[in-house]
């Protein structure tokens, strides 16, 4: 039996959403994802596994979708996941066994922005000349901000959570065109956990802000 034989039940439709099939990796993709997210706004270290599980459904997903880059993505998004799973758990410093919430700096915000203007035109003359993607600069504008965002969310910077609130954005139209409607409403439910995400990890660093001067009085 190869691994085509193995994948086939899960490209099997299990319902229907506006006369369109849904498969067992849609599902699946929603609900690991939907998981995650919410792991990642509580600073729960199994975020990075329900992650990885995420991007395995998520490669199959878009590659039958034509979504390529997308798909690449997801590669490397498994790689990073294991950087921030490392990261989250010895990234904290002498003294320190997780890594703390911190704002995104300077020099930070200048390699991202440039790294994702660059990333964004290279990708898009690759996908128009060498594949058959029907959305070649949307595509790579969401996997260059997705690959912004996951470097933040790796190092636990507060901006990372407005990074994939402006992919999710591009995602929620874009995946209604290519007919994922489930992976469509995911993104919406992605924003909110987004919001929440990012309301969560403010308190945190205002909290730990506090602490010292708490400390002094």
């Amino acid at each position: 039996m190869n691994l085509a034989n193995l994948l086939e039940p899960l490209q099997q439709p299990l319902f229907t959403v506006l006369d369109t099939p849904v498969s067992w990796t849609e599902v699946l993709g929603f609900g690991s994802g939907a998981l995650c997210v919410w792991l990642v706004a509580r600073q729960h270290i199994a975020n990075w596994p329900i992650g990885i599980a995420n991007n395995l459904f998520f490669i199959l997903l878009f590659s039958q979708a034509g979504l390529y880059a997308d798909a690449g993505l997801q590669i490397v998004f498994i790689t990073l996941a294991v950087y921030g799973w490392w990261t989250w758990t010895h990234g904290g410093g002498p003294g320190s066994d997780a890594l703390p919430v911190r704002r995104t700096s300077r020099t930070e915000w200048t390699w991202l922005l440039t790294a994702g203007v660059v990333g964004t035109v290279a990708l898009t003359l690759l996908l128009d000349r060498a594949t058959d993607s029907t959305v070649p600069f949307w595509d790579a504008l969401t996997t260059a901000l997705s690959l912004m965002a996951t470097y933040g969310q790796c190092r636990k910077r507060l901006e990372s959570w407005w990074l994939w609130i402006a992919a999710d954005i591009v995602y929620v139209p874009l995946y209604a065109y290519k007919e994922l409607y489930l992976t469509s409403l995911l993104y919406v439910g992605f924003m909110t956990l987004c919001v929440l995400g990012l309301r969560s990890w403010s308190r945190d660093l205002t909290q730990r802000r506090a602490l010292p001067a708490e400390v002094a009085a």
